[in-house]
């Protein structure tokens, strides 16, 4: 199950999903984009997302600044079959 949530921008965390809407370029994405590096940058929250290498979302909010995010549930990994005993249940 995924959720869209508002929190802080103090809470934001890596894999959270910003939506990058119109913006100044040429090409806006419309699109929600994974967030990949979280800073904390002279007291603002700086939000990228897209790889630091190549053009990127960059985002900056106060800390205590609503984001709304999607951020999906932790994987939940599954848990090893019960082992047999060994035993027959042979009594005395």
């Amino acid at each position: 199950m995924t959720n869209r949530i508002t929190i802080a921008a103090s809470a934001v965390q890596v894999g959270d999903h910003v939506y990058n809407g119109p913006s100044g370029s040429n090409h806006p994405t419309f699109a929600w984009e994974t967030v990949t590096h979280v800073e904390v940058v002279d007291g603002l929250i700086e939000v990228i997302t897209g790889s630091l290498d190549t053009p990127h979302g960059e985002f900056w909010f106060e800390p205590d600044e609503a984001v709304v995010v999607i951020r999906h549930p932790p994987a939940q990994t599954e848990k090893p079959a019960a082992k047999p005993h060994g035993k027959h249940g042979h009594g005395k």
